[in-house]
């Protein structure tokens, strides 16, 4: 009896699981939202304090680059949307960021973003910000 007992609770519970799991696998299929996580890192330099993030869209036509700047109190996502992006730290040297690639500049580093490319390209951009009162952008002669 107790045999018999384990297969029905077993069965009884496929019975209530699996109708879950095909309207799950079934939502999917019909065109509902997929998530696809870019990116996670721990915040740098900023002792974990966030007061403010700005989200922004940049674009840059073929052979545009911006200037070196810093961001005082601030962490820089880029993720790129279109085309590719090559982005420069200060003492760290550059590296190629490519469509549907993302990367972090850690608050305080001097780092430019320039298009190589022969097309245009467009990035995603969040800024974390652990100083409202201090400017989002500082512009770095060099």
């Amino acid at each position: 009896m107790q045999i018999i007992r384990r297969e029905f609770l077993c069965l009884s519970g496929l019975a209530v699981v699996v109708p879950a799991i095909s309207n799950v696998a079934l939502a999917q299929a019909q065109g509902g939202p997929k998530l696809t996580q870019i990116l996670r890192k721990d915040l740098e330099g900023q002792d974990q304090v966030v007061q403010e993030t700005v989200v922004s869209i940049v674009e840059f036509a073929s052979g545009t680059a911006a200037p070196w700047h810093m961001h005082p109190g601030a962490q820089e996502l880029l993720h790129v949307i279109e085309g590719n992006l090559t982005v420069e730290i200060e003492g760290q040297g550059a590296s190629l960021i490519k469509s549907g690639e993302a990367g972090i500049i850690p608050a305080e580093l001097v780092h430019l973003a320039r298009n190589e490319g022969g097309a245009n390209a467009k990035a995603l951009v969040v800024h974390s910000r652990a100083a409202k009162d201090k400017p989002l952008i500082v512009v770095v002669k060099k």
